[in-house]
């Protein structure tokens, strides 16, 4: 008797090992989530890998700063050192008044007085406005290092920054599943806005 009780509870522990399967074993690789494949995938990781989590439209506000920026400057420097310098001077002049003008408007608003704890995490949530500077900024430096007229050097950043914003349009069109006729439109709002830049560019010049 005491063989068949047991023989019987080794049975029932068999029977509850394999009724329950997800229990005693993990869960396959393939029911674990995956990222997204294809286009949309691709568009979701490198916006991720661009943008920074807080502040985002700052990347995009350095893109056109700097444009405007050399737009403007474009033939008031007779070497690339005066250019990429004022260009980088002019930037950083954008981050630091957008930070202190954040920091300065807040105090205004709540009464509070001025600490460096506030300063500081206001110049790093702008830090992105030099990040979008970047793409020109390395077009100029690298025609600078292959010998290219200043001229045309200044014209290939200020056609980066061009490209970088139809870039930007068409990552976010992707991401919101837009049809191809909505991607055009707002890649068009990109060439506007670039072409914008150019137009600075042959006004003042």
């Amino acid at each position: 008797m005491p063989r068949a009780v047991e023989a019987h509870e080794l049975a029932g522990v068999r029977l509850t090992a394999v009724d329950n399967p997800r229990i005693a074993s993990p869960a396959p690789k393939s029911q674990l989530p995956t990222h997204e494949t294809g286009l949309r995938g691709w568009a979701d990781r490198t916006v991720d890998w661009l943008l920074p989590e807080r502040n985002p439209a700052r990347l995009i506000y350095g893109v056109l700063a700097i444009g405007a920026v050399l737009a403007a400057e474009s033939g008031s420097h007779e070497d690339y050192v005066d250019t990429a310098g004022s260009a980088v001077i002019a930037i950083l002049l954008y981050w630091l008044a957008h930070a202190y003008a954040d920091v300065l408007g807040h105090r205004l608003q709540s009464q509070a007085h001025l600490r460096l704890a506030v300063l500081g995490r206001a110049l790093r949530d702008e830090a992105a406005i030099l990040l979008g500077a970047v793409p020109a900024l390395l077009a100029l430096l690298l025609c600078w290092a292959f010998g290219v007229a200043l001229a045309s050097g200044v014209e290939a950043a200020l056609w980066t920054t061009v490209a970088s914003l139809i870039a930007f349009e068409l990552l976010a069109g992707i991401r919101a599943r837009a049809t191809p006729r909505e991607l055009a439109l707002e890649a068009g709002v990109g060439v506007t806005m670039g072409l914008a830049i150019i137009a600075l560019k042959v006004l003042l010049h």
